[in-house]
């Protein structure tokens, strides 16, 4: 059994290591998780927030991936905000814990269109676990060179919002590092990809209490294919959401949102593979948020 497992955690490291290049994580929640990726986002509503995300991926796979998210924004003067986000991210024998410090200027066009300018400044924390390597897998002598001190990171963003539709562009990490990588199932020292996130959704009202949103995110990662998630979404009474969403990397997902009071929502998502490498050996994917709106600040004229 013990065999059996080694082998599981290599074939699920080799799968992650050719999902089109990801290094960072995916949210199936991602409109309501937009902090993480585009720094434009913080209190780009004139209220302070605080979010929590918890997104367990691949279940009953030991060493899946496991992303924990922390985000809270405020405006801090007028046109401008200011967000913190942590995020612990575990994969097999990686974790990755970032620190960012999100700034946002807010720019009027006109009545009806905003323009958030936003920039990402902090670091992470990058730890390897050689010793979780215990089965006979090629590794390359030089990862016990691999830097796991503190590494800067600088990004940015742009959010252009109106009252029924939403357009986001933003690349969260432009310094790039060393980390561990798979080349054709050796273990090896690779570097992190340039990642950038388009996104952008539409209300559209279909009566006085019901309102279709449809929404895409389309992941670029350097050296790899687009990926892109299809979103169609409802929303009734402004209280409660349910959708589905399509991902171009075969996979699929279900979610529903809830306003429980004014100032705390609740959402939940799961997520199925369609690959058959992984239909057999996992009960999917599990995503939880909770969010708590504090209402307006101080500054949150604009």
């Amino acid at each position: 059994m013990k065999h059996y497992t080694y082998i599981l955690q290599i074939a699920i490291f080799l799968i992650v290591g050719n999902l089109f290049g990801q290094q960072q994580p995916n949210y199936t929640l991602y409109r309501y998780t937009m902090n993480v990726i585009n720094p434009a986002y913080a209190a780009w509503d004139g209220e302070t927030t605080f979010t929590s995300n918890i997104r367990s991926q691949w279940v009953n796979i030991d060493n899946a991936p496991e992303t924990k998210s922390f985000f809270a924004a405020t405006p801090i003067a007028d046109r401008l905000g200011l967000g913190v986000s942590v995020i612990t991210d575990e994969v097999f024998i990686e974790k990755t814990t970032s620190f960012n410090l999100d700034v946002s200027y807010y720019l009027p066009i006109n009545r009806d269109l905003d323009l958030y300018l936003g920039l990402k400044a902090g670091g992470r924390t990058y730890n390897v676990d050689i010793d979780g390597l215990n089965a006979n897998l090629p590794i390359d002598p030089a990862i016990g060179n691999v830097d796991t001190g503190f590494r800067p990171n600088v990004g940015l963003g742009a959010y252009l919002v109106h009252e029924k539709y939403f357009v986001s562009f933003s690349i969260p990490s432009l310094i790039l590092s060393d980390r561990i990588d798979n080349d054709n199932g050796r273990v090896t020292i690779g570097t992190d990809k340039t990642h950038a996130f388009l996104s952008g959704g539409y209300n559209f009202k279909i009566n006085r209490s019901t309102e279709l949103r449809p929404s895409t995110l389309v992941r670029y990662v350097d050296g790899a294919p687009l990926s892109a998630d299809l979103t169609a979404a409802v929303r009734y009474l402004e209280r409660y959401e349910g959708g589905i969403t399509y991902r171009t990397d075969a996979a699929w997902a279900a979610f529903f949102l809830i306003n429980l009071t004014d100032w705390i929502d609740l959402g939940y998502a799961y997520e199925g593979t369609l690959r058959t490498e992984l239909n057999n050996i996992t009960s999917g994917t599990h995503e939880f948020l909770v969010r708590f709106n504090l209402g307006k600040g101080l500054f949150s004229s604009y």
